[in-house]
């Protein structure tokens, strides 16, 4: 080992001036990894002794990528048929600065061992590090000991007591890197001619991503400007500052991928502005936060909006986005509407998008793999059309496949993009909720050995034993009448409830909570994992678990007839439900019955049925009540979300049958003191953690929001008051017509599409008027009832468990309201992205049971179109 040292002058904000010494160590013992290498005493060598050899490069040679192919190329790298790949420091560090989802992405090639990739530490190996040259850039630096590293691994390898028949070779794309390579006799080939060789994968080719060249500016040259340049972020930020400009994020529309929204404020008020047109979108994005300048008000929107169908070519597209600019007829009924045009965008949500190429921008006789430009759609309609060139367009007709984008430039009616990888056919069940999942960012992998091994060794014959009692100082609830309320088939069973009544003529009220946090702990690999999947997702034909099935549905589930660990919330509360006190507690229970629904509901019902248990449900149905009727008497919402169901066939899980889930009292029941437990914590946690208490609200949405519904509602004569939640609850209550008996119900579930989304926020980066969630007209709210199945629950354990335990020691994953905000963030995400999976399935599964069916059923229009209307059928 050797040591390089530098020194150089710093003076302090003080203005005092010191000596910095910066030391830098060299190694000789740093392994080559090759399989073939007998000098640098390897015990096990990564890379192959037999790697790949082709056509340009007879020998057996190993891949030096640079950064930019990383960065660029990162999709072809993935690929299977690359491997034996070295990963210099010098690389990896640079994609550190450059971007984090790429060099995460390279982290995980790296640890798959499978992929032969190995990491070398050139930067502190002595034979190739190198100091940077006076007057040379950072970059050409880098470039050069990217050079050296190859250098020296072809000589190294040919110098090897094996003489080893074995060559290194360097990808670039950047020709003036190559230029000095091949002067240095270093073996280096561009991505696309090295792909080009890999005849067995011909699919590469398509996946190379290409350079900007000369053909966009000959576009420019000849005047075939399609769209504006973009504002520079020094430009945007000026404008938004002096108010010329709003910024917020692109939403486009789901009947017309044409019209989109942003949010921003207009003439005083948050109101959603309207941006019309390719032109007025200006290249950005379904979810871009972009920067918008509101146009004059002669060019506001003054019509109903226009659905747009599936167009199968470039020209179609051009000619819907005429007709949905042009010739409007003015409807005075309807008010004018601001309008926007995109300026520039401040972030790209760019991202791998599912779909299928359109089998009208496909030449050519079947079988021809000639390379052709053809138009791929995503399954998001939001999505443009994408243009791609391909050598495999007949080979993927029929195919889900997946795109990415990689420029959109002005002289491009479309964005450019190339072939990622084949899903499979479409229609295929299978291959259908793989996009799903997909589409919606949903982690599905399977749980890795390295997570498995936190679950504890005794596997499903872990017990509960008398040190969970004493040592933890858990509350023995065993002997109690507890027990769960689920849906049917339920098996991660997050709750359970007790009731029994005290001498002094109150009652005690548990929620027994699963205690994840025994099994789950801090810096876990299953805690982390637990953490990045943020929510297990419900699918209609299957769970994509957030943690393994061993403790979802089994240690942690609160199943009955056997003893678990649970976190309680232990209330007084006296005859009319009004709490005299509550009490937090870990514990230990044995639940006595895992109810569905329906069977709870039937010993409610059953007036012969007068044991301890069943007359505690009738308490806790009781109680449950009054605490609803208060919540709506302060302004809580009842709005209408309608869940369907489908009844699957065994062997195919095709769906036979589909109808709407059925809420009895029970489902209320457990709802309210899910509900009363999750404020009862969120106060507690608030008051130890002021800065970084886990919550959750639901922010008052925007008048403009109920401008549609109120402006459909005056039709009836029914006025829709929305300042508060209370007035619109009785708003709602009012708002009936009794010929209609669904009426009601459908206004219910307009009415919860106006609302905005809850989300998870850290206490210290929110005003205390700003906690109140809005659905629930309670001025604090947090999630702790499903731990099992939402990673923010896990959190609120751990801070609840904190504030009840005065010798815990915690770390600053609590403490640290930004390290909080950034969970949120995450969480916010998932949570979004698991709903959207859902629905997309239940989309899904309602297609494949009205395939092929003719059905004529009544239904309700809920919005009228400039060419069409949208029905919503009850049933």
């Amino acid at each position: 080992m050797s040591l390089r040292a530098k020194s150089f002058i710093k003076r302090t904000k003080k203005g005092n001036v010191i000596k910095v010494i910066k030391e830098h160590y060299l190694r000789d013992d740093i392994w080559c990894s090759s399989a073939l290498c007998e000098s640098c005493n390897h015990t096990d060598a990564l890379l192959s002794a037999t790697p790949r050899a082709t056509e340009s490069f007879r020998t057996p040679h190993y891949i030096v990528p640079d950064t930019n192919v990383f960065m660029n190329q990162i999709d072809i790298m993935e690929h299977p048929a690359i491997k034996d790949v070295i990963v210099l420091q010098t690389v990896r560090e640079e994609l550190r600065h450059l971007s984090m989802p790429i060099y995460n992405r390279v982290n995980a090639i790296v640890a798959d061992k499978n992929k032969r990739f190995y990491a070398f530490s050139n930067e502190h190996h002595k034979e190739t590090y190198i100091e940077r040259m006076k007057d040379e850039s950072p970059n050409d630096r880098n470039d050069r000991a990217i050079r050296v590293s190859v250098k020296w691994y072809a000589n190294h390898l040919a110098n090897g007591k094996k003489k080893a028949p074995i060559t290194v070779v360097m990808l670039s794309d950047d020709r003036d890197n190559r230029e000095k390579a091949k002067s240095a006799a270093i073996k280096c080939s561009s991505v696309r001619d090295y792909v080009a060789d890999l005849t067995d994968s011909p699919e590469l080719v398509d996946m190379v991503v290409s350079a900007k060249d000369a053909s966009e500016a000959q576009a420019k040259a000849d005047g075939k400007i399609e769209y504006e340049e973009h504002l520079s972020q020094v430009q945007i930020a000026n404008g938004v500052k002096n108010g010329k400009f709003s910024q917020g994020t692109l939403n486009i529309s789901g009947h017309n991928y044409l019209e989109a929204t942003v949010m921003a404020t207009v003439e005083g008020k948050q109101q959603n502005v309207y941006i019309v047109g390719r032109k007025n979108m200006n290249r950005s994005i379904q979810g871009d936060t972009v920067a918008i300048q509101v146009l004059p008000k002669s060019e506001w929107k003054k019509t109903a909006s226009v659905a747009i169908e599936e167009d199968e070519d470039e020209a179609t597209e051009m000619k819907a986005e005429s007709e949905n600019t042009d010739g409007m007829d003015v409807d005075n009924a309807l008010p004018e509407m601001p309008t926007a045009k995109v300026v520039g965008i401040i972030r790209k949500k760019w991202r791998p998008y599912c779909g299928f190429i359109s089998k009208k921008s496909i030449h050519g006789t079947e079988g021809s793999t000639s390379a052709q430009n053809v138009i791929f759609r995503a399954m998001d309609r939001r999505i443009p059309s994408i243009k791609i060139r391909t050598t495999q367009a007949h080979t993927l007709a029929g195919q889900r496949i997946v795109v990415a984008i990689d420029s959109w430039p002005t002289t491009s009616v479309l964005p450019l993009g190339h072939f990622v990888k084949t899903l499979g056919s479409s229609g295929d069940k299978e291959t259908e909720t793989e996009v799903l999942l997909l589409e919606h960012d949903v982690p599905f992998q399977e749980f890795s050995k390295r997570i498995l091994e936190d679950l504890p060794a005794e596997g499903e014959d872990w017990v509960v034993l008398d040190k969970h009692v004493h040592n933890e100082r858990r509350r023995d609830f065993r002997h109690l009448n507890v027990c769960s309320i689920d849906p049917p088939g339920c098996t991660d069973i997050d709750d359970a409830l007790h009731v029994r009544a005290l001498p002094n003529g109150n009652f005690e009220v548990g929620v027994h909570i699963a205690d994840v946090t025994y099994f789950v702990k801090p810096g876990m690999p299953m805690d982390e994992e637990a953490a990045g999947r943020g929510t297990t997702v419900y699918l209609v034909d299957k769970r994509i678990d957030m943690l393994p099935s061993l403790l979802g549905t089994n240690l942690c589930s609160l199943r009955s007839n056997v003893e678990r660990l649970a976190f309680s919330c232990i209330w007084e509360m006296n005859e009319n439900a009004e709490i005299v006190n509550v009490d937090f507690t870990k514990s230990v229970i044995k639940s006595k019955f895992s109810f569905t629904y329906e069977e709870a509901q039937n010993r409610i019902d059953d007036d012969r049925m007068q044991d301890d248990v069943t007359k505690g449900i009738r308490t806790l149905n009781s109680f449950a009540k009054k605490l609803k009727q208060r919540r709506l008497e302060k302004g809580a919402l009842t709005l209408a979300s309608p869940e369907v169901r489908f009844n699957l066939e065994n062997d195919s899980q095709d769906p036979v049958d589909v109808e709407l889930k059925e809420l009895k009292d029970t489902n209320a029941l457990v709802e309210e003191f899910m509900l009363l437990a999750n404020i009862s914590v969120a106060e507690r946690i608030y008051s130890k953690f002021p800065d970084s208490a886990l919550l959750r609200r639901h922010p008052t949405p925007p008048d403009s929001n109920f401008e549609e519904l109120r402006r459909a509602l005056s039709e009836f004569n029914i006025s829709l008051e929305t300042s508060t939640s209370k007035e619109l609850s009785d708003s709602l209550d009012r708002a009936v017509i009794p010929s209609d008996p669904y009426f009601n119900k459908m206004v219910r579930i307009m009415t919860t599409r106006c609302m905005l989304q809850a989300q998870y926020f850290s206490s210290g980066t929110e005003a205390e008027q700003d906690f109140r969630h809005y659905g629930l007209a309670c001025p604090i709210y947090t999630h702790f009832t499903s731990p099992i199945r939402r990673y923010s629950d896990v959190m609120v354990h751990r801070l609840l468990e904190a504030c009840i335990d005065a010798d815990l020691t915690y770390g600053q994953e609590l403490t640290d309201k930004m390290r909080m905000k950034e969970l949120c963030d995450n969480l916010n995400f998932r949570n979004r992205m698991a709903q959207q999976a859902a629905r997309s399935s239940v989309e899904l599964y309602t297609n494949l049971f009205f395939r092929n069916k003719v059905v004529e059923e009544d239904g309700h229009v809920i919005r009228i179109l400039r060419n069409g209307f949208v029905v919503l059928v009850q049933k």
